[in-house]
């Protein structure tokens, strides 16, 4: 169903998701407009909204030149918030957001006005909030302005000084469409009705019966945009399948690190599985309900939910791995042994470690899944060589193991 809310030491797995059940035949969307009511913190309960919205209205004459064929004018926006939707008399504008390296922003785009007052309402919605870093108190998130119109027959309107109405959350929020308890009297129809044209900010709902087994489950989020996911009322957390961008062909640490240095999956989702612990937490034999609030606009058809099966697992750590405990000992003089680094890891629940299939000491090659001996190489330790065959480089021991069902598993000892 969909309703449209238009208001305002490395442990690693090796195997992606191995089955897939689509849950998107029952999907129902629903689709309504601003509230006109305030909306305070205090009703929506359990989660504090991320979205606000900021209305004001312009008075438009009837000499303007854009009403008689002449170019629309254009609305211009400072913004450091996340995201910002630019709605004009209820119709969806256009939209805008930042990046990681700068979260600053200017939204330009030409707006459809008509003669006598038209009502402008900016959505500001936040992706998580700073709370550690040098005067992070003093960091600002939203939309600071300037506000101007641009194109009317005066030049330039700064919007900005004229009064703004503000409203926290959303009407969806504050009607609860999240909560299994709740059966709000509002109207939901067939999503399938709407994969044609995507509606922006709308909510999608539908039932799932938990598969069986205790592996650990994942919602595939490809085909939708950017929004929130909520099973039986628990926020799993924002999704954002926003295309990775830059250069994944070269990698150099060389210089002062940044986050663009050594990227991987360009072109690819930056984020696809959603999981946050549904299976052992939240999770009913059967009639669980999923609730998607999708900002951009998607297709909830392409949902599905993924089980992972985890045949193996890897572990590698260095013979100087640091470690709290051993950065307080340097670090106050202490003439005690540092400690000796180790290695743990285990297979999924209901899983079991079945063989190891490869285990090195020295300078190993490759990555989890096809590691190679290196140049110097010893099941265990340097007590084995009885001389460092390779002094002053830096030994990693690497292990890597099969994960199988313990209920097929015989008699077995590492």
């Amino acid at each position: 169903m969909f309703y449209s809310d238009i208001s305002c030491a490395s442990h690693s797995s090796k195997n992606p998701p191995t089955s897939r059940r689509d849950i998107s035949a029952s999907y129902n969307s629903m689709y309504k407009v601003f509230g006109t009511s305030k909306i305070t913190y205090q009703t929506i309960p359990k989660f504090a909204s991320a979205l606000s919205a900021t209305t004001t209205t312009v008075d438009i004459g009837e000499t303007e030149s854009f009403l008689h064929g002449g170019e629309l004018p254009t609305l211009i926006i400072q913004s450091t918030c996340h995201t910002v939707h630019i709605f004009v008399n209820g119709q969806l504008s256009g939209y805008a957001f930042g990046t990681r390296e700068n979260r600053r922003f200017t939204y330009r785009g030409n707006i459809n006005l008509h003669y006598g007052t038209n009502r402008i309402t900016l959505l500001s919605v936040a992706v998580g909030l700073p709370n550690v870093d040098g005067h992070f108190e003093s960091w600002n998130t939203g939309i600071l302005g300037p506000v101007a119109l641009h194109g009317l027959s005066q030049g330039k309107r700064d919007l900005s000084w004229q009064k703004w109405t503000y409203q926290v959350g959303l009407r969806g929020e504050a009607m609860n469409l999240a909560y299994p308890t709740n059966t709000p009297s509002v109207e939901w129809m067939d999503a399938s009705l709407t994969v044609q044209k995507p509606q922006p900010l709308t909510w999608h709902k539908t039932y799932f019966d938990a598969p069986e087994g205790d592996e650990p489950l994942a919602l595939d989020m490809e085909g939708m945009g950017k929004g929130q996911i909520l099973v039986n009322g628990e926020s799993i957390g924002r999704y954002w399948t926003t295309f990775a961008t830059g250069d994944c062909g070269n990698c150099s640490y060389t210089g002062t690190y940044k986050p663009n240095k050594c990227l991987s999956g360009c072109g690819q989702p930056t984020q696809r599985y959603y999981y946050r612990d549904m299976k052992l937490s939240w999770l009913k034999p059967s009639q669980n309900l999923l609730v998607i609030f999708e900002e951009i606009g998607g297709n909830p058809s392409a949902v599905s939910l993924v089980k992972r099966s985890v045949s193996g697992v890897c572990a590698e750590v260095s013979e100087y791995h640091l470690n709290i405990k051993n950065w307080q000992l340097e670090s106050y003089g202490k003439g005690q042994t540092f400690h000796r680094p180790k290695v743990h890891w285990k297979c999924s629940p209901g899983q079991a470690i079945s063989a190891i299939t490869f285990a090195s000491f020295m300078t190993p090659l490759g990555k989890c899944g096809s590691y190679q001996q290196g140049e110097c190489a010893v099941m265990i330790s340097n007590t084995n060589f009885g001389k460092d065959p390779c002094p002053n480089v830096l030994k990693r021991l690497t292990v890597e193991a099969v994960c199988s069902p313990e209920t097929s598993l015989t008699s077995w000892k590492p």
